[in-house]
């Protein structure tokens, strides 16, 4: 069955429930009588409520409310929270660096309102010391509690270790203050155009700063 309203000369039956444009009442009244109504308004006439006795029907310009009705649907789509769970990979003895590199990512995604999926892979010996991959993921947890909780402990899954991390913030939270970041960005782009280019301006070395620097 088709979605779609019956409109103008589709609708059969003898009277309609009629309502004005701009939403007023004007009562049961003959078909015949509300597509006159329409024609006068230049307007459609729109079956709006087919179950009624008698249905109800609106006198609208049905191009523009289908158009209309369209932009919502899609800007609730674009709105629309999409569950992510990431993923980061580490060693049990991983050295500093690449720690901080690994948790940086991890920060950023908890920021973005995804989940980060921790896995600790275990190789050779390494698999007889879970104790590492299990305090490992506690430093990470608590070095991120400020963005996300813990949503599943660290267990063990063959040779990995595996540890669920969820963001306090939820993703429309996340993806509306990203949006309105970049329209902060824009408009201060926009107010001062020439900002980024005096700030770089500011920060490169004078020639004889250059000069001087690649002597010594």
């Amino acid at each position: 069955m088709s979605a779609e309203p019956r409109i103008n000369d589709r609708i059969r039956v003898p009277e309609v429930r009629l309502v004005g444009p701009s939403g007023e009442q004007v009562g049961i009244v003959p078909l015949a009588k509300a597509l006159e109504l329409a024609q006068e308004y230049d307007l459609d006439l729109v079956e709006v409520a087919a179950n009624a006795r008698p249905p109800v029907c609106k006198l609208m310009d049905y191009g523009k409310f289908k158009y209309e009705s369209a932009m919502k649907a899609r800007e609730a789509r674009k709105n629309q929270a999409h569950t992510v769970i990431k993923e980061m990979k580490l060693r049990p003895k991983i050295d500093p660096h690449d720690y901080d590199t690994k948790k940086g990512h991890v920060v950023r995604f908890l920021k973005q309102g995804d989940k980060v999926k921790i896995t600790i892979m275990f190789r050779g010996r390494e698999q007889s010391r879970p104790e590492l991959g299990y305090r490992l993921l506690q430093r990470l947890a608590e070095d991120v509690a400020d963005l996300g909780f813990v949503e599943s402990n660290p267990k063990q899954d063959g040779r990995n270790m595996i540890m669920v991390l969820g963001p306090h913030k939820k993703k429309t939270e996340a993806m509306a203050e990203a949006r309105e970041a970049q329209a902060a960005r824009k408009a201060d782009a926009k107010a001062n155009p020439g900002k980024s280019q005096n700030a770089a301006e500011a920060e490169a070395p004078a020639d004889g700063q250059a000069e001087a620097s690649t002597d010594a």
